[in-house]
């Protein structure tokens, strides 16, 4: 038997054609949400700092965290990163460029300046006075390059600054919170930091230029989180893994049970199980779910104490398999919201089937009811509701803000509602590539799913 190349050749074409489709559809939204929310009136440094913080405060603030900049230039740096375009700044006696090392109590990166002597440096203002943080290289290091955990600090070296065209001593370093920072000497300005406890962090810098450093999200660095200072990278993982958790369960749930239903409905056109189904199909349908939640909340939770939980609530370092119980309402509510569709789409779908002129004609030749079930109506029947399916995976994983916000539930759909209220661009940018890639996936699954169920479609 042959080897069917021909069929192997169709089958990376289309592979590559959805790859590309995938690169093409996250550079397009990704740019269409970076327009949207720019053009959006929202002004972070009034969420961040404050409604008492000064214009002069809030000011230092955008400067400090890079939002002076052009918006082209904001959105290439988020994309394709700056530390590689920030070499242009620093003075080769001085810096030679930038190391960045992952702090094993934040497991986040920090980023430092090499200098010409091997060893990295990190630079802050303290008392009008820039300080020099230095990290030396270990001498009984058994890997090339490694550094002492411990960093001396000491006033900076006078023979670091510059002087500017305008006749000011300045000099590029790499401060503390990850920033290329043009520091001026004997300049001081205290700014406004993010409000705590109704009190407002002063923090002290002499810079008069930021450039926040990213390495960009073509390198998995999608930005640090205006809402929670924290990178993206590290809260995104985790909600996206509790909602396909809660998408998973429902998933295995909702699918199985629709389609069993939605056939025994379709092969009962007109009789009592029918009607019965399609009644309860359509009121599940056309009930909000914040209405099935509330009611599920009511009764098994505040009218009869039957135990569920009516919320999420995790502790630190807990996980949702730690409390199965919590997914209790929240999976109760997606199945009761979501079964109506596929219901309804399988049968009709396998009542369209059964009067095809085929079914019939298999009927007169004397084959078994069984057979031309499993046989014929089923795997034609079953191509139609694949796309119902497959778009309410994107669904249960993004769309299903209401239930996560009602119950509390630590989800990507949450975080994303919060991230848009608060203006987080990072945040939205980087759910909403997670979702696109969702979206082409499931794509590609019914594609390969339709050619499975019917010999007659192929890849093209």
């Amino acid at each position: 038997m042959r080897f069917p190349f021909a069929l192997l050749f169709t089958m990376i074409q289309f592979f590559l054609r959805r790859f590309f489709n995938l690169i093409v559809t996250m550079f397009i939204a990704s740019m269409v949400i970076f327009s949207v929310i720019e053009l959006t009136p929202i002004d972070l440094a009034n969420k961040v700092l404050g409604q008492f913080a000064t214009p002069e405060q809030k000011e230092s603030w955008r400067e400090r965290n890079g939002l002076n900049l052009p918006p082209v230039t904001r959105y290439l740096d988020w994309l394709v990163g700056n530390d590689w375009r920030l070499n242009s700044v620093w003075y080769p006696e001085v810096i030679t460029g930038l190391e960045g090392l992952i702090n094993p109590r934040t497991e986040e990166i920090e980023w430092w300046a090499r200098g010409w002597d091997g060893d990295l440096y990190q630079w802050k203002m303290v008392s009008g006075q820039l300080i020099e943080v230095r990290r030396r290289q270990a001498d009984d290091c058994l890997e090339e390059p490694c550094w002492l955990d411990k960093a001396e600090q000491n006033p900076a070296d006078d023979s670091i600054w510059r002087e500017d065209d305008a006749g000011h001593q300045i000099f590029w370093g790499v401060d503390t919170e990850n920033r290329a920072v043009k520091w001026q000497k004997d300049f001081e300005v205290e700014a406004q930091g993010p409000t705590s406890a109704g009190r407002a962090k002063v923090v002290e810098t002499g810079g008069v230029s930021y450039r926040p450093i990213q390495r960009g999200l073509l390198r998995g660095d999608p930005g640090v989180s205006f809402l929670t200072g924290r990178p993206v990278s590290k809260i995104l993982p985790t909600r996206i893994g509790n909602s396909l958790i809660l998408a998973g369960i429902a998933f295995v749930l909702i699918m199985p049970l629709a389609l069993l239903m939605g056939v025994f409905a379709g092969l009962n056109e007109g009789k009592g199980l029918d009607r019965f189904i399609s009644l309860t199909s359509l009121a599940a349908t056309a009930t909000p779910e914040f209405t099935i939640g509330a009611v599920l909340i009511y009764f098994l939770v505040l009218r009869f104490d039957t135990g569920f939980p009516g919320a999420v609530t995790l502790m630190p370092g807990e996980g949702l398999l730690d409390h199965p119980e919590m997914l209790i309402l929240p999976v109760l509510t997606l199945t009761m919201v979501e079964l109506g569709y596929v219901i309804r789409m399988t049968r009709t779908s396998v009542v369209e089937v059964m009067n095809a002129q085929y079914i019939r004609t298999a009927y007169l030749k004397g084959i078994s009811k069984k057979r031309i079930i499993f046989r014929h109506l089923l795997r034609n029947a079953l191509i139609a509701p694949i796309t119902v399916i497959m778009l309410h995976v994107n669904w249960l994983v993004g769309g299903i803000v209401v239930v996560e916000a009602l119950f509390g539930f630590p989800g990507v759909g949450s975080y994303l509602l919060s991230a848009a209220m608060f203006g987080d661009v990072f945040a939205i940018e980087a759910g909403a590539m997670f979702m696109v890639i969702l979206a082409v996936s499931t794509q590609m699954v019914a594609d390969i799913a339709y050619t499975l169920l019917n010999p007659r479609i192929r890849y093209s």
